[in-house]
């Protein structure tokens, strides 16, 4: 039997004194499939189920010898809360046997045993078991689904993210996400819909910034058949298809005045009109929004209308660029690789620590989108099977880090061993180049295995 079979097995923990009764569940127990253990006492049925392995049925005396079966039910439904009890009881012990079944016991049995009555109460057990599973792992796939996975990091400013998307998401109240390119304005969008109440409905989203200003209204609202030229069908705008849900609003800094006036009104009066139509739509759409630009800015320039900022600054999350929060590149990194080993087939085993510590001197202009495509990149161009190194950080990367780093500052003062100076020296020029081997020992002019030795030699990492 493979293991995928042996997990598949239900197991089954027997508890009570040898008898010919026993022996034919033990018998019927094998034929139906179980894997079973039988115990011959209470302490043993204890120890059992004190073991690693997660029964699905207990079958127990409940007058079994130094550990009872009340104490083994309990122990039992601490281990698996859905674990199928069955309580072998004498008639003296029928009113604690209906106990038992109180605390969660599935039934219980005089002897002599009825094989048929015990199969038919751990096939429904069984079968309950399977659909607390099945609800579990549904629980566990929409936490996944609608947590915060996606918004990775535990700095500060992630944090103070985390705890204002948790208070703001359940409300309908307005949200303007502020932050430069890359840093996840739409991922924390998502979240703040995956997170309300308006998850099951559509989350939908409208780059501002990538329509020419002819086409952003006809998005937003829709238009009617004829409207204007090419025209030639009904289109629903994107607040039509988000009604119940979300619509997300990105680079919103790049509306015109006129539009930014139609978009107020509908933010206003919760319905529009499509362009060239004459019939009032109203839709239950909970708007978020994103810039990179300072808005407050934008309106002094009079390029933003003042009413549709407040509007939209109903609520403000603020996030951080990622050389703000630096200490956050570690977790980035391992949640891409294991991302593009999936989606590219690889088996990238991690980063070296040369690699990773330039990564951390970098200033990522581009944020966190600008650090993923580096990964995706590197991983892209290197053989399963090994560890991304320095060798594979792109150049522009490289040429960055190399001009910021300053010459090392090395203190030499009299008194020193000559075996003390070449350690600092070694020490400081594998930190300079991120701890590629190689050129520091171009830089140092001595062999790749002198190298080698003399790092082991002075226990420099």
């Amino acid at each position: 039997m493979d293991m995928t079979d042996d997990l598949l097995t239900p197991q089954a923990l027997v508890v009570a004194k040898d008898s010919d009764d026993v022996k034919e569940l033990l018998a019927a127990l094998d034929s139906w499939g179980f894997k079973t253990v039988w115990a011959k006492d209470g302490e043993a049925g204890y120890n059992v189920l004190d073991g690693s392995e997660v029964l699905d049925a207990l079958i127990t005396e409940l007058n079994v010898q130094r550990i009872d079966g009340m104490r083994l039910l309990s122990v039992a439904k601490q281990r698996n809360p859905e674990i199928c009890v069955i309580m072998i009881a004498s008639d003296a012990d029928i009113e604690l046997a209906t106990e038992a079944m109180r605390q969660g016991a599935y039934d219980f049995q005089t002897k002599p045993l009825n094989l048929k009555k015990i199969k038919v109460v751990l096939d429904r057990g069984l079968s309950l078991q399977r659909l607390a599973f099945e609800v579990t792992d549904l629980h566990r796939r929409l936490d996944q689904r609608y947590g915060f996975h996606n918004l990775i990091g535990n700095s500060r400013g992630m944090v103070a993210v985390y705890n204002m998307i948790r208070q703001i998401a359940p409300t309908r109240a307005t949200v303007l996400i502020m932050g430069e390119t890359g840093t996840g304005k739409g991922v924390a969008a998502q979240t703040i819909h995956q997170n309300s109440s308006r998850r099951d409905a559509p989350f939908v989203t409208l780059n501002c910034a990538s329509l020419a200003e002819g086409v952003i209204e006809s998005e937003l609202f829709g238009h009617e058949r004829g409207a204007f030229t090419g025209a030639i069908q009904t289109h629903k705008g994107r607040f039509e298809i988000a009604d119940g849900g979300t619509l997300f609003l990105d680079e919103v800094s790049e509306m015109s005045l006129a539009t930014q006036a139609k978009l107020l009104h509908v933010i206003e009066d919760r319905e529009f009109e499509r362009v060239g139509g004459t019939r009032p739509i109203k839709v239950d759409v909970r708007l978020v929004a994103a810039t990179n630009r300072d808005l407050e800015q934008q309106v002094k320039e009079g390029k933003f209308r003042e009413d549709l900022f407040f509007r939209l600054n109903v609520v403000t999350i603020k996030l951080p660029p990622l050389r703000e929060r630096k200490q956050d590149i570690p977790r980035l990194v391992e949640a891409f690789l294991r991302e593009f080993n999936i989606e590219h087939e690889k088996y990238i085993t991690g980063i070296s620590r040369g690699a990773m510590d330039l990564l951390m001197q970098y200033h990522w202009p581009g944020n966190v989108r600008e650090l993923k495509n580096t990964i995706e990149g590197m991983m892209v161009l290197s053989a399963s099977g090994r560890l991304l190194d320095v060798s594979d950080l792109p150049e522009h990367i490289l040429r960055q880090v190399e001009l910021k780093t300053p010459a090392a500052d090395i203190h030499v003062r009299v008194g020193m061993t000559m075996e003390e100076i070449e350690k600092i020296a070694i020490e400081h020029t594998l930190r300079s180049v991120g701890y590629d081997k190689q050129k520091a020992a171009e830089i140092l002019g001595i062999g790749l295995r002198t190298l080698y030795r003399k790092q082991k030699r002075y226990q420099l990492g």
